[in-house]
Order: C-alpha cells, then structure tokens, then sequence
C-alpha cells in the first residue's frame, strides 16, 4: 500500500509545510477537493479494491482542517507530527489514519466522527 497523506481544506503555509516534509520522507500527498467529500476514504488513497464513485459533494465547507495518514506506521507519524511542530506552522487540528474500520467512510462521515470527538475534548477540557 503506498504511503500516503490526504489533506482537505489546509491554507497555503500549512501545505507548503506538509509537502515538504513529506516530501522529505517519500510519502505522497493528496490534496482533496471539496466536490470530493462525498467519496470514500479507501478510494481517495488509492487503495487496492476501490473506485471513485459519480457523486459530487454539495454540503457546506468544513470550519477545521484536516489530514488523514494511509499506509504510514505509527512510528512515520509520530515523526511526521513532530517534524511538523517544530516548524512552528499552526495546528492540523483533526488528524486521522485510515483503518479497517473507517476505510469505507466518506469524507464527511469521517469529518463528522472527528468533529464530534474534537468537541467532546474541547468541552471536557475547559468545562
């Protein structure tokens, strides 16, 4: 499975950031478009058995970033975070790895779960 990063809604620095260190590090990235969100998250990474289906995306833009990791090991993206950190470029603030489990979500399925969870942590912390 190649090693891929998806990123969807990143501004230009956070980008350029994540590029390169990618870049550094020989992982692909894939910048994913809003009319796509409505897609798999099997098929937006490539993976084997998976195809882009004729659906288009028509909801509202998503108001946090976000990244997903595929066929990188936990050890690829702890390294890959802390590179990132200490180019002191601003927070990705929902990250992600494609699982067995989530494989089959959309974008927006995803997005929602993360939502929720980024909520729910924000909430517990400072309530």
């Amino acid at each position: 499975m190649a090693q891929i990063i998806l990123t969807f809604g990143l501004g230009k620095e956070k980008i350029k950031v994540v590029r390169s260190i990618a870049q550094k590090n020989r992982i692909q990235i894939k910048e994913i478009s809003r009319k796509d969100y409505n897609q798999k998250l099997g098929a937006l990474a490539g993976i084997q058995g998976f195809a882009k289906e004729k659906v288009i995306y028509n909801g509202p833009d998503f108001p946090l970033e976000m990244i997903v990791f595929s066929g990188i090991d936990s050890a690829q993206i702890d390294s890959f975070l802390a590179d990132y950190k200490q180019t002191g470029a601003q927070t990705v603030p929902l990250k992600a790895i494609i699982t067995p489990q989530n494989i089959f979500w959309t974008v927006e399925a995803l997005f929602k779960e993360l939502w929720k969870e980024h909520l729910s942590f924000f909430l517990n912390k400072f309530l």
